[in-house]
C-alpha cells in the first residue's frame, strides 16, 4: 500500500530546489541568460522574460529538481569533507573521467527530448556564462555537480523555448491560411 502521509507535495520540492540554487548563488536569470544565448540565433523575436519563463517550468519537473537537489547535497558534503575516500578526492577535484556528475545531469535531460541532449553536449563542452564561473571557480566551493546540472536546466529550458517557437509559427501559418481561404471564398 502506498503510504501518503510521506508524500513531499511539489511546491515544497520546487521552492527547496530554487532556495538550494541560491543558496550556490544561481539564479534563474543566469540560467535564462544561457537559454537566450543558445535560441536567440534562431529566434529574433525571442524576449528574456520568454527564457525565465522556460527556465522556471523546467525548476516544476521532478526528474530536474531531484537532480539538483541530489548534485547540490553533494557538492555540499564534498565542501564538509564528508564523502568517503576516495569519492571524496575525486569530487574535490572534479576529475574528468567521473563522469557521474554528467550522467545525472544528462538523465534530467531526456526528459526535452533529443535538442535538450544535444544543446546540453555543447553546453557542458563550452561552458556558457554560469556554468563556466561555477567550473572555475576552483577554491571558492565545489560545483562538481552543479555546472552540470545548470547546464542540463538550460538545455531543456531551450529545447522547451525551441519547441514553443516552432509551435507558434506553425499556429500562425495555419492561421494565415483559414484567412487565405476565406478571402477567396469572400471573392
Amino acid at each position: 500500500m502506498f503510504d501518503t502521509s510521506k508524500i513531499v507535495h511539489s511546491k515544497v520540492v520546487t521552492e527547496a530546489t530554487k532556495q538550494a540554487l541560491l543558496r550556490r548563488g544561481v539564479t534563474v536569470k543566469d540560467i535564462a541568460m544561457i537559454v537566450y544565448e543558445m535560441q536567440i540565433p534562431y529566434n529574433a523575436d525571442l524576449k528574456m522574460d520568454d527564457c525565465i519563463n522556460a527556465v522556471e517550468s523546467v525548476l516544476r519537473k521532478r526528474e530536474l529538481q531531484h537532480a539538483i537537489l541530489v548534485g547540490i547535497e553533494l557538492d555540499e558534503l564534498a565542501e564538509k569533507g564528508m564523502l568517503s575516500a576516495p569519492l571524496q578526492q575525486i569530487v574535490e577535484a572534479d576529475e574528468g573521467l567521473f563522469g557521474v556528475d554528467e550522467t545525472i545531469a544528462l538523465g534530467a535531460v531526456f526528459t526535452y527530448g533529443s535538442i535538450a541532449v544535444t544543446t546540453f553536449g555543447h553546453l557542458d563542452k563550452n561552458k556558457i556564462g554560469i556554468i563556466n564561473e561555477l567550473d572555475t571557480n576552483k577554491g571558492n566551493g565545489i560545483h562538481t555537480f552543479l555546472d552540470d546540472l545548470i547546464a542540463s536546466v538550460a538545455a531543456c529550458a531551450a529545447s522547451r523555448t525551441a519547441h514553443r517557437t516552432r509551435d507558434l509559427q506553425e499556429a500562425e501559418a495555419i492561421l494565415q491560411d483559414v484567412e487565405q481561404e476565406e478571402k477567396e471564398k469572400a471573392d
